[in-house]
């Protein structure tokens, strides 16, 4: 039975690997766009000049001057003069210095040759690539086998949301709907990659994409109940100018929460499951309402942790927020009834409340697949 399941895993997991591969393929539908008569490469920022750079306390102003030389595309080896303009933003504004790796966009006349490099930012990917690729060694080094698993679950996970969720959205397809299916898909994916092809599997997966429902639920009723609007997402307002004045900001707010809650609802239930599947392996005679108990106990256990996890990474990203708001003396009813901070209750709150409900889900369900004859 057991090297079953581990025949069982690989090709599931060798299938999952080549669902990510077609997704890496297939268009989005939104084609990156093509600069025109100007190409974008790496370069290495060779010297700088500061003098046309006004300094106001921490805001600096002005343009920076950059000799770079190209280090990709067609044309590698070129050493240049490019402009870093600053426009007074800490968030968006970079200072460069000799020795640091730029991304550039080089803009060209009619006949492609180069007339102006415009700094963009500093190269990142290959430190961001090198990083993906330390933790998936550790991960593989850790768990091994479960280490792969977690990696195409991960890899997965992302392409469904990048190459599924927001063209979708962006199609115009209900954010609320296509949230819902995209986490169905990750979830009944990462849930049989981690927990194996099993009843074990099976519980978690049913716990979990009921208490998911029953979480989009909640968000759709407290979102509308607190009044609040999708604006409240960072950057969304963009996407309004940018030509999709019919998308739902209000209903992909929803769908953030329950994307947001996805993990922890997951996690919770497979941990009940894979409990209940032990209790029942070593107490084969156990009735089912013992059974559920069992599931209830561990449930209750990982409850409070979860919350608390929920609540920190909510309001760890608007701490910043919370933060002006107490250096300003900003009242306290003020901050509780700001759209902000009631967005992050909102999302706290649905988010606990999926965690409360996938216990006794999959409780029961895992009671009922475990007992039956």
């Amino acid at each position: 039975m057991e090297i079953l399941k581990k025949r069982s895993g690989i090709v599931f997991s060798a299938l999952l690997l080549i669902v990510s591969i077609i997704l890496i393929v297939i268009p989005t539908g939104f084609p990156s766009s093509h600069y025109v008569n100007a190409v974008g490469a790496k370069a290495r920022v060779l010297a700088t000049d500061d003098s046309t750079i006004i300094q106001t306390g921490l805001f600096r102003q002005g343009d920076q001057r950059c000799t770079v030389e190209v280090l990709s595309g067609e044309h590698e080896g070129l050493v240049m003069d490019g402009v870093n303009l600053l426009s007074g933003s800490l968030a968006q504004d970079k200072v460069f210095q000799p020795g640091d790796t730029a991304w550039v966009l080089i803009e060209r006349d009619s006949e492609d040759n180069p007339i102006f490099i415009n700094m963009i930012d500093y190269y990142r990917l290959g430190k961001e690539l090198a990083a993906a690729i330390i933790f998936a060694l550790l991960l593989v080094s850790f768990a091994r086998f479960s280490g792969v698993r977690i990696v195409i679950s991960f890899i997965f996970a992302f392409l469904c949301i990048w190459k599924l969720l927001i063209p979708a959205a962006l199609h115009g397809i209900n954010p609320i709907l296509v949230s819902v299916v995209t986490l169905s898909v990750i979830t009944v994916a990462t849930l049989l990659l981690v927990g194996g092809v099993d009843k074990r599997s099976l519980a978690a997966i049913l716990g979990a994409l009921s208490a998911s429902l029953m979480t989009v639920l909640v968000g759709y009723v407290m979102t509308h109940w607190m009044q609040i609007h999708g604006s409240v997402l960072e950057q969304s307002e963009s996407l309004l100018y940018a030509g999709f004045q019919d998308l739902d900001l209000t209903s992909l707010f929803v769908g953030v929460v329950a994307l947001s809650a996805g993990g922890a609802i997951m996690d919770l239930s497979i941990d009940v499951a894979v409990a209940m599947g032990e209790v029942k392996d070593h107490a084969p005679s156990i009735s089912r309402m013992e059974l559920i108990k069992s599931g209830m106990a561990v449930g209750r256990a990982g409850v409070g942790t979860q919350t608390t996890t929920l609540l920190l990474a909510y309001m760890g990203s608007w701490l910043s927020v919370m933060m002006v708001y107490m250096a300003q003396s900003t009242p306290v009813l003020n901050i509780l009834t700001s759209k902000e901070i009631a967005s992050e209750i909102v999302q706290t709150l649905t988010g606990c409340t999926g965690l409360l409900l996938v216990t006794p889900l999959t409780a029961f369900s895992a009671s009922w697949l475990y007992t039956r004859k």
